[in-house]
């Protein structure tokens, strides 16, 4: 993605010494004017054109680059006009449509390191009224020996001087183990107008230790289901299995990295199996996805894991990736941007470089179709006027904003 536009690049060109020696001969200022012309017309097309990445099914987006920060987890829209970016060593920044910045102030301390730090931010469906956002990070009750995923609530009220106000702690993962890894910790709210209206989804990864994600004494490997205050619904599936359970809506994950509702208020995740074996998944409550029983992919020691087909018991993915993807975030198209992909599925690859596109028919995938430039795709959201917002991984990773060539 270029930056220069290409007026600038062909100004440095034709305002070369050669250049202005040949004004200075016979009809030179018409060749110049000529020469000009033709030099701008092409580097222009140029810099059009590797703006635009074409997938494998043949579809186009154009990137524009809005940003770069360092270490980003995450991105939401707050509006259409304001974006909010979260970076693991505990930053989170606000954003207008332009790109213009603002480090939001009084923010939580995180525990950085490895998979963790600051993670997932999502604002409330109704946050025009009441201000609230939800963010997720890692923290630590004995300066880092043991580390835990946690869920606040907190008010970011004035948009012009960002703070965090009234922070309040709705979620923790439990119990605090060593390790820095698996915590997934990612959030989706339920859609206004369904049965999940003000409920909040949080993944909680198996802190790279597999069989919790089997037990009911902890949360590890669950996705949990909370009212927005933080207690406990009612009609969560598993409400006579203990005090903790009761939170639990889905069991049997290992690091889930992408959760999102579709147009149907049909619950999604995506994440990362072991070796290979990466899964899409459509949530249903009360069910058991297998990890670490049954899995598609096997252990980086090669040690075979049972695939899904051999125990009916434990739902098997929608879909899944050998060689892997490292799927991250997920999102699903609603916008006149692309009016092809409506209801379609938007999701980040890591391991995989790409922004994946995937068509859905009778909640089975028809069609994939990646976009790669060659970079770890960590986040991506949809601007309601229909953009696609990516957030590339690393040090230097560059928000970057897609529409149509068309």
């Amino acid at each position: 993605f270029k930056q220069k536009t290409a007026y600038e690049i062909a100004s440095c060109l034709v305002g070369s010494e050669m250049c202005i020696r040949d004004r200075q001969q016979p009809n030179g200022k018409l060749l110049y004017k000529i020469f000009s012309f033709f030099l701008l017309f092409m580097i222009a097309s140029q810099i059009y054109a590797n703006n635009i990445i074409v997938g494998n099914l043949g579809s186009k987006i154009r990137g524009e680059v809005i940003s770069t920060f360092r270490y980003p987890w995450s991105i939401s829209f707050l509006n259409n006009d304001h974006l909010l970016v979260a970076t693991k060593p505990g930053k989170m920044w606000l954003l207008d449509s332009l790109g213009s910045k603002i480090e939001v102030k009084n923010m939580v301390s995180v525990e950085y390191g490895g998979q963790g730090g600051m993670g997932d931010v999502v604002p409330h469906p109704n946050y025009s009224i009441n201000h609230f956002i939800y963010l997720s990070y890692i923290t630590s009750d004995d300066g880092g020996q043991t580390r835990y995923a946690v869920v606040d609530q907190a008010i970011l009220r004035d948009l012009s001087s960002p703070k965090l106000e009234n922070i309040e702690r709705i979620w923790e993962q439990f119990p605090a183990v060593k390790g820095k890894g698996h915590f997934s910790h990612r959030i989706a709210f339920g859609p206004k107008g369904s049965a999940h209206e003000n409920k909040i989804f949080i993944t909680s990864g198996d802190r790279q230790m597999q069989h919790p994600a089997q037990m009911w004494e902890t949360n590890f490997g669950k996705i949990v289901r909370l009212n927005d205050d933080g207690s406990v619904p009612r009609d969560n599936p598993f409400k006579n299995r203990g005090e903790l359970a009761k939170t639990f809506w889905t069991t049997g994950h290992r690091n889930a990295l992408g959760l999102a509702f579709d147009q149907e208020n049909n619950l999604w995740a995506n994440e990362m199996g072991p070796r290979h074996g990466d899964e899409l998944n459509l949530i249903v409550p009360g069910s058991n996805y297998g990890w670490p029983l049954v899995s598609e992919g096997n252990h980086y020691s090669g040690a075979v894991i049972p695939s899904h087909d051999t125990r009916p018991e434990f739902t098997a993915p929608v879909a899944y990736w050998v060689p892997t993807l490292a799927p991250s975030g997920l999102t699903f198209y609603k916008g006149n941007e692309f009016k092809d992909w409506q209801g379609q599925a938007l999701l980040g690859g890591l391991k995989g470089k790409s922004l994946v596109r995937l068509k859905f028919k009778d909640e089975k995938v028809v069609d994939e179709e990646r976009f790669s430039w060659r970079v770890r795709v960590r986040d991506v959201e949809v601007q309601k006027n229909g953009f696609i917002w990516v957030i590339e991984d690393g040090s230097n990773a560059r928000l970057i904003k897609f529409s149509s060539p068309n």
